[in-house]
């Protein structure tokens, strides 16, 4: 569940041309259905002309069936953006969002021809999409004495943490972005180290 996982990493523009009519795929990195929102409307405004601008987007985890969206535009159901959203699911790449343009070549494809066309665009895309690798992290507080603050840095900095925050008061407290799978161990080393007087907190407890 908390498992690394590939996203998307840059834009991209392919075209490809089916029975005279083009197909243009463009993906994006896509982190909620808003963005997906907003890229389509950049690319309505790049294409006013074209027949249809379906697309599809997982903006979340590749396996997370509550984080898609898809949409024929227009194209009979079932035709376009569905078989684009089985094309990202396919890839295991997750926060990206393809958007295809139509340009109405003269010849009908019909649904087949229509769902080879629109999931054939996607995939073709994304063996040119540059990936990249997420680890899904939690945000923790800690405050800890200035004897301590160095231990607790190197042992963040060692297992792929980030300061977030730091407040240098009469304690050091710090918010921590921790790999959830890592969490666990964490603790269990913070604890060692300063002999149990260190705790992590969840970031709305008070530090």
């Amino acid at each position: 569940m908390n498992k690394p996982y590939l996203i998307a990493a840059n834009e991209l523009i392919d075209e490809t041309i089916v029975s005279r009519s083009r197909f243009i795929c463009y993906l994006y990195p896509c982190d909620s259905p808003e963005q997906a929102k907003r890229l389509l409307k950049d690319v309505q405004l790049l294409h006013p002309q074209a027949s249809h601008h379906c697309y599809a987007f997982v903006s979340g985890k590749p396996d997370d069936s509550q984080k898609y969206g898809f949409s024929d535009d227009g194209e009979p159901s079932g035709t376009a953006g569905k078989p684009m959203l089985l094309a990202l699911q396919g890839s295991k790449v997750g926060q990206v969002c393809a958007i295809v343009v139509r340009y109405f070549g003269g010849t009908k494809l019909g649904t087949g021809g229509l769902q080879r066309a629109y999931g054939g665009s996607v995939r073709q895309a994304l063996t040119l999409l540059t990936t990249k690798t997420k680890i899904p992290m939690v945000h923790k507080s800690l405050a800890c004495q200035y004897s301590q603050v160095d231990d607790v840095l190197y042992l963040i900095e060692q297992i792929g943490g980030e300061i977030v925050e730091q407040n240098y008061a009469e304690q050091v407290h710090l918010v921590i972005a921790l790999p959830i799978s890592e969490q666990a161990a964490v603790q269990q080393q913070i604890t060692t180290l300063s002999s149990g007087q260190l705790t992590l907190k969840n970031i709305d407890e008070n530090l």
